[in-house]
């Protein structure tokens, strides 16, 4: 059985993978990626993010559906180097959240640890199961759902 190579990749790599651009970029660096298995990323959570004028102004908040997001895209950067098929022709869209855990709350100054673990491809749904993390505590998890499409010009 040949070894799975670990890839990394900065910010740059990163957006020639994702579709995603700021605001809703929320994956700063792939520490681990081997295709087929796991990616762990991390997300620096910066006061400037622009969530926190409004959630919440006093007590400052990552809101929930941000974390599924940045967990979702760590799951379709796996899947991207997954697949193989270059990343400018080819979308990855969400199609399923189950289980999610809120376990802590994400404030300013935290740094997420982003880990996607594949599951399976199944008649092209792609099954991951995601957790991020900050400094080793559990702060969300989920299993994640996503398929591929290719981008209509």
């Amino acid at each position: 059985m040949q070894e799975q190579v670990n890839e990394t990749m900065d910010i740059k790599e990163v957006m020639r993978t994702l579709p995603h651009r700021y605001p809703f970029l929320l994956v700063d660096r792939v520490l681990e990626c081997r295709p087929g298995e796991r990616l762990v990323g991390i997300k620096n959570v910066t006061a400037n993010e622009s969530f926190f004028q409004g959630h919440f102004p006093q007590q400052p908040v990552m809101p929930g559906v941000l974390l599924l997001e940045s967990m979702a895209q760590a799951c379709g950067l796996l899947a991207f180097r997954t697949n193989g098929k270059p990343p400018g022709e080819n979308i990855f869209y969400l199609v399923g959240i189950d289980k999610s855990k809120f376990k802590r709350p994400v404030e300013p100054g935290d740094q997420l640890r982003l880990e996607a673990d594949f599951i399976r491809n199944l008649r092209g749904i792609w099954f991951f199961t995601a957790e991020a993390r900050v400094d080793g505590e559990l702060a969300a998890s989920a299993e994640i759902r996503c398929t591929m499409r290719e981008v209509q010009a």
